[in-house]
């Protein structure tokens, strides 16, 4: 490495721990997102997200629609809500539900029961209780909670997920992920990388620390090669 990327490096990652502990102080009181997402370079679908906190409670909404030839096979929308508690140390899902309408046979539901340390997942026609981790985030929720980083958390995050089908351990480590071009102007980035099996998807996630440690990209890359992109399009915040 030489000096003058060292230095870069040491500045990003300065920048980052002083953004990581402005972000611990509280979430922001609203949040809009829209996405463009890619399948191998086409895009496909356009994604619309709120994040609402309020009285110590939180409600996110993500919908997406599908685009251009997809949209003659999906013509409903896929909704997911995630809603639970603001806490000291970030979000704390109780409920989770993805579908495309009410008779959707693929809607799936998570609940978490903190008190009695059980998660209730229901899909296809199935419930199944687990065990709840600490810290257990689902799917919607766990793009939201990078904004309570702490600067210990910097180098590595690691979280349960439910994506209403099962429950998963996620590890990521990070790297510096440079300045990325987007249709908010350049911004420098962290760049947060999967570990996992060959046998497994792969995913990688670019957050931007001058907007909360938001996603403003991610990158999954199945088994079979499929890659599926999500890259930002518009971003608000509002609140402390």
């Amino acid at each position: 490495m030489d000096a003058k990327h060292a230095l870069c490096q040491a500045a990003m990652m300065l920048a980052l721990a002083g953004a990581g502990a402005a972000a611990e102080l509280a979430a922001p009181h609203s949040a809009t997102a829209s996405y463009d997402v890619f399948r191998n370079g086409w895009r496909v679908a356009v994604v619309s997200e709120t994040f609402e906190a309020k009285d110590g409670a939180y409600r996110i909404v993500s919908e997406s629609r599908a685009v251009g030839l997809l949209a003659l096979l999906e013509k409903h929308t896929l909704r997911f809500v995630s809603s639970g508690a603001l806490t000291p140390s970030g979000l704390r899902p109780q409920h989770f539900e993805g579908k495309r309408s009410d008779s959707d046979s693929r809607q799936v539901r998570a609940d978490f029961d903190w008190e009695a340390g059980q998660l209730t997942i229901v899909h296809d026609g199935r419930t199944e209780a687990f065990a709840l981790p600490p810290g257990t985030q689902d799917r919607i929720s766990s793009m939201y909670q990078f904004m309570f980083l702490s600067r210990e958390k910097l180098q590595r995050i690691e979280f349960p997920m439910t994506n209403g089908r099962k429950l998963d351990h996620y590890l990521y480590t990070i790297r510096p992920g440079g300045d990325l071009e987007t249709r908010l102007g350049r911004m420098a980035t962290l760049h947060l990388v999967k570990q996992h099996r060959a046998d497994e998807s792969g995913a990688e996630i670019w957050l931007a620390p001058q907007y909360r440690f938001l996603p403003v990209r991610l990158l999954i890359q199945e088994e079979d090669g499929t890659r599926y992109e999500q890259v930002i399009t518009r971003l608000e915040i509002k609140g402390p």
